[in-house]
């Protein structure tokens, strides 16, 4: 009886395409933010902090290189953050799809919210949406950028789900 197990392949290709992928994000974002002054509403800055989480991981994974049991611990890291990035773009996909009943105005911004209201509040004020939020300022083979960005974590999702139940 054989009981030799091949050793795993390097994770590093894979940490490497990632952090491409997010730096090219979050680069896109900033260029469309001071270049084509789109500004940011609070979901698109709560998903530019989960892109920043992301790529902070894949970092680490590709300087670290992890084994075995270190496999599945950042395959959970991931899971976690992919699946926060998911839901984030899902509910601002939703929101552009179904915008709340408002008066159409945007009210005060995430700034003002993070000095002014408990950490509670603020994140029931990001999720139940604004009109800035709902507003679809840019668009690509009929895709706004909440709905790409959606497509790009579900990929993260399934290769972080593999990870975290392969290992390999």
């Amino acid at each position: 009886m054989n009981n030799y197990n091949p050793p795993a392949k390097s994770l590093r290709p894979m940490m490497l395409l990632g952090l491409f992928i997010t730096a090219a994000m979050f680069g896109t974002a900033m260029y469309m933010q001071h270049v084509m002054y789109l500004d940011p509403c609070p979901l698109c800055i709560v998903t530019r902090v989960i892109v920043l989480i992301l790529a902070v991981l894949f970092l680490s994974a590709l300087i670290l290189n992890p084994a075995a049991w270190g496999r599945r611990v950042f395959g959970a890291l991931f899971t976690l953050s992919s699946l926060s990035a998911v839901i984030v773009s899902s509910r601002h996909s939703w929101l552009q799809h179904f915008p709340p009943s408002s008066e159409g105005s945007c009210g005060p911004g995430l700034n003002y919210w993070m000095d002014n209201l408990p950490t509670s509040e603020v994140i029931q004020n990001v999720f139940k949406g604004t009109a800035e939020c709902s507003a679809v300022s840019w668009t690509l083979f009929g895709l706004s950028i909440p709905e790409w960005s959606l497509l790009v974590f579900l990929g993260f999702l399934f290769f972080s789900l593999r990870l975290l139940f392969k290992g390999r």
